[in-house]
């Protein structure tokens, strides 16, 4: 049986229907692009369908342009019995250009289901290297910020 792979990178190249008047790529599309990398992650992680139960600390530091390559990097950084957090980094450069730029950084938190939709144990993800530690204490910080900002919109939510 072969090692389950706990990154994947699709890359895209962005067409005049993805962006908005101003030349640029939609938040949208980007959202899109960061969803679909972060679902093939969760998939191959987990060998099983599925959901999309947390988006969180989306944030867009530089624009795409027009028919810019755009690649997406996701990797599971933590996993618990049926969830996996994946931090997906989104990169882009201009046709012709050596060098990728970071335009966006984010963590989505997906559940492995089973064929009546409920949830299903997943492998569990030990950390190896460095930056793979430190990215898993970065996913723990933010389950126990993300536990504070429910508390907050708890009586916003109907």
């Amino acid at each position: 049986m072969s090692k389950i792979k706990n990154h994947i990178e699709l890359q895209f190249l962005s067409e005049p229907a993805d962006v908005n008047y101003g030349g640029k790529v939609h938040g949208g599309m980007m959202m899109k692009w960061i969803d679909q990398a972060a679902f093939a992650c969760a998939l191959q992680w987990s060998q099983s369908y599925c959901v999309t139960v947390y988006v969180g600390g989306i944030r867009f530091f530089h624009p795409v342009h027009i028919g810019h390559l755009v690649k997406m990097e996701a990797r599971i950084i933590y996993t618990g019995k049926t969830s996996m957090h994946i931090a997906v980094d989104a990169y882009s450069k201009a046709i012709g250009k050596a060098d990728f730029i970071k335009n966006t950084h984010c963590i989505i938190v997906f559940v492995a289901v089973d064929e009546e939709g409920q949830p299903k144990l997943i492998p569990s993800f030990k950390p190896k290297t460095e930056k793979e530690i430190a990215m898993h204490g970065y996913a723990v910080k933010l389950m126990d910020l993300r536990k504070s900002i429910d508390k907050e919109m708890e009586p916003y939510i109907v």
